[in-house]
C-alpha cells in the first residue's frame, strides 16, 4: 500500500505505521525493542524505569499473533470507507494524558477505526468524543474534541490507558491476551504509584478495565478486598498499597456507543463520575 496523507501533518506515511518515523505522538524509535512473547512483555515492561518507556515498548509489542493480524489487517484492506485513504497506526495504541498524572483512566481497548487509526487512545470514534468531551467539561482536557494526533488536545491530571492495547476482533481479547498485555498495564500502575504525585484514583471503564485494575493491583501485592468488588457504576474501592497508602478504584459504564445511545450512560452520570475522581 502507498504512503498517505496524515490528516493534521499531511506528511505521508505507510501503514501500519514504522516507529521513529514523525507520527504525532509516536513515542517509539527505530531501536526500541519488541516483545514478541508474553516472557518479552514481562521482561520489557518490569525493566521500563518510565511511563514513556512503556509507552514506547508496548507500542511496537507483538506478542499476541491474533491481535497483531487483526489490527494490521484493517489497517491495510479491512478500513471503514470514510477513512480509506488516510494512513492507519495500525500499532498498539499507548498510553494518552499528562506523564505526572495521579488520576488514570482504564479503558478496553483500542477500536479497529479509532485509536487503531489515529494512534490516539479514545480518538476516532464516537466513545472517544464523549469522553474527551466530558473530560473538557470536568477541566481535565484542553479542548473538547480529540479527531487526530497532532490535533492539540492535551490532558492534565490524567493518563488514559488500556487493558488490551492492539483493537482485538469483535472488541473481545482472550484471557491469555489480557494476561499478556496486563504486563503493560501493571508498571503504568506502579511507575504511577512510585511517582512523586502518587497515584489517587483509577478509572475503570466497563466491567474489562474494572476486572483489569484489580488483577493489576493483585499482582503488584496490593492489597484487594475480598470477596471480589463487583463492578457497576459509581462503585467504589479503595486498594491498599505496600506503604499503607490507598487507591481510590471507581466503576462507570463504558462510554461505547450502545451505552450512550440507550442512555445507559448520560453526559451527567460520566460528568459526576469524572468529578470523583
Amino acid at each position: 500500500m502507498h504512503a498517505e496523507p496524515h490528516p493534521m501533518t499531511g506528511q505521508p506515511f505507510d501503514s501500519p505505521v514504522p516507529p521513529g518515523t514523525g507520527w504525532p505522538g509516536d513515542p517509539a524509535t527505530r531501536g526500541t525493542p519488541v516483545a514478541l512473547t508474553a516472557v518479552d512483555v514481562a521482561r520489557l515492561a518490569a525493566d521500563a524505569a518510565t511511563v514513556h518507556e512503556v509507552d514506547a515498548m508496548s507500542s511496537v509489542c507483538r506478542a499476541c499473533p491474533r491481535l497483531v493480524a487483526w489490527r494490521e489487517s484493517v489497517a491495510t484492506g479491512n478500513r471503514r470507507a470514510s477513512f480509506a485513504h488516510q494512513p492507519y497506526w495500525g500499532r498498539p495504541g499507548p498510553s494518552f494524558g499528562d506523564p505526572t498524572a495521579s488520576r488514570l483512566i482504564v479503558g478496553l481497548a483500542p477500536a479497529a477505526n479509532g485509536t487503531n487509526r489515529t494512534g490516539r487512545m479514545f480518538t476516532g470514534d464516537r466513545s472517544g468524543d464523549w469522553l474527551y468531551a466530558a473530560l473538557h467539561r470536568t477541566g481535565y482536557a484542553s479542548q473538547p474534541t480529540s479527531v487526530a494526533a497532532g490535533d492539540g488536545m492535551t490532558l492534565t491530571g490524567v493518563r488514559v490507558v488500556a487493558s488490551v492495547r492492539c483493537a482485538p476482533p469483535e472488541n473481545r481479547p482472550t484471557p491469555a491476551e489480557l494476561a499478556t498485555c496486563g504486563h503493560w498495564l501493571d508498571r503504568d500502575l506502579a511507575l504511577t504509584a512510585a511517582s512523586p504525585a502518587g497515584l489517587e484514583s483509577i478509572l475503570a471503564l466497563g466491567g474489562v478495565g474494572w476486572n483489569a485494575a484489580l488483577a493489576a493491583a493483585r499482582r503488584l501485592g496490593w492489597a484487594v478486598p475480598r470477596p471480589k468488588p463487583m463492578f457497576g457504576h459509581g462503585a467504589e474501592e479503595h486498594l491498599g498499597l505496600p506503604d499503607g497508602g490507598a487507591v481510590r478504584l471507581l466503576g462507570c459504564y463504558h462510554v461505547s456507543p450502545h451505552n450512550t445511545s440507550t442512555r445507559r450512560l448520560t453526559e451527567q452520570m460520566l460528568d459526576a463520575t469524572l468529578r470523583r475522581l
